[in-house]
């Protein structure tokens, strides 16, 4: 599945939920029901830097795509994270690399975020185009 079309299909995952309580609780759901990173992964060199709660991320390149996995110590964190692993896991690093879309943005989440954890996120992006990258070497 492209990025384009997984795009959609987070779109349309999220479009029930107009309000923003609504969304919320639904990324807490998300979170709550999302597998955990085993603890040898929850490690400082998975850290993800810049965000207020801790968040890991852990990828690989395996059968020509990237792999992601993911996991915060704090819910809504966790919940938007694994939407943005959903969004790139599976993705061939070239097709990473030149996606240039705000994905948070164009879901409607990044506003309502405090400044903190949108950096924290973007910092996670950042690093998963970083991997990607490192895939094309």
């Amino acid at each position: 599945m492209s990025l384009k079309e997984k795009h959609d299909e987070i779109l349309a995952e999220l479009e029930p939920f107009e309000d923003v309580q609504d969304r919320f609780q639904y990324l807490i759901d998300r979170a709550k029901s999302a597998p955990a990173l085993d603890a040898a992964q929850r490690v400082p060199a998975n850290l993800v830097e810049g965000c207020t709660s801790q968040l890991w991320l852990v990828c690989r390149f395996e059968g020509g795509v990237c792999r992601i996995d993911v996991d915060a110590d704090a819910v809504i964190t966790k919940g938007i994270a694994t939407l943005i692993r959903d969004y790139f896991d599976g993705a061939q690093p070239e097709e990473i690399v030149s996606d240039d879309a705000d994905f948070l943005a164009s879901v409607g989440i990044d506003q309502h975020l405090s400044p903190n954890r949108r950096n924290g996120l973007a910092n996670l992006v950042g690093k998963i185009h970083a991997f990607a990258k490192s895939c094309l070497s």
